[in-house]
């Protein structure tokens, strides 16, 4: 669990996993059209939009690293019966790509993927290119401005999880996006979110301000899928304070 002062987490996170030294990219490449990954018992297809990766204000349009490491986590976590996805919902924010969104619907999940309006288009080709034949759950996808009131399937019920891959990339967004957290989880609601080590101010601003509404835990790296881990990705657990809770009903 991370207590106190965010940037002493910092201290101790680039300490152990020093990210600088690593090789950057190690599962993906941003260059191709296509990542193909092997879960849940078959090969899936992404497609990227490599393209788009310079455009100013585009996220999402290719994979990175923590997005493989979220998706086999969840594959890996489920296998071990260390977690149930079997009919649960799950909302994926900033889907991008979305193959957390895909993997966690192969493993029984009903799944939304949820992204800005510019990032539906491919997120829509993914989950039509891979959940086909007998597939356990099921995928839609919803658009979700961070920031901005869910649309009522979201919130009704409430997820129990929400699971998101690089999506703390900036301080200008962090209010948005912890709002939107806030807005879509109760307390018995799980957040699971992976992320690049890029900027240690960019993860202590997001962690300094989600202390108030969330408890907050680090996933150490032994329980990530043995083949699938990274000195460069961080993955934390966050679940809504009670007291937070019952202020926002």
């Amino acid at each position: 669990m991370v207590r106190g002062d965010p940037s002493d987490e910092m201290m101790l996170l680039w300490g152990l996993q020093q990210p600088i030294f690593s090789k950057p990219n190690a599962f993906v490449s941003q260059s191709s059209l296509n990542l193909s990954i092997d879960a849940c018992g078959r090969c899936i297809s992404i497609s990227q939009s490599p393209s788009s990766l310079g455009t100013p204000g585009v996220t999402g349009s290719v994979m990175w690293d923590s997005g493989i490491v979220l998706g086999k986590f969840l594959e890996n976590a489920v296998e071990k019966r260390l977690l149930v996805l079997q009919g649960k919902k799950v909302v994926e924010v900033g889907a991008g790509c979305g193959l957390a969104g895909c993997i966690a619907a192969l493993l029984g999940s009903q799944v939304i993927l949820t992204d800005m309006p510019d990032r539906l288009r491919l997120l829509k080709k993914n989950i039509e290119d891979n959940l086909y034949g007998d597939v356990r759950g099921c995928a839609t996808v919803n658009e979700l401005t961070w920031g901005d009131r869910p649309d009522p399937e979201l919130v009704e019920p409430l997820p129990d999880f929400v699971i998101g891959s690089d999506v703390i990339y900036s301080e200008e967004a962090v209010t948005d996006l912890l709002e939107t957290l806030v807005e879509l989880s109760g307390t018995e609601t799980t957040i699971i979110l992976a992320g690049e080590l890029r900027n240690d101010a960019v993860l202590e601003c997001f962690m300094e301000a989600a202390m108030e509404d969330f408890i907050i835990g680090r996933v150490d790296q032994s329980g990530w899928h043995p083949d699938y881990r990274s000195p460069r990705v961080a993955m934390y657990v966050l679940v809504k304070k009670l007291d937070s809770a019952v202020a926002t009903c």
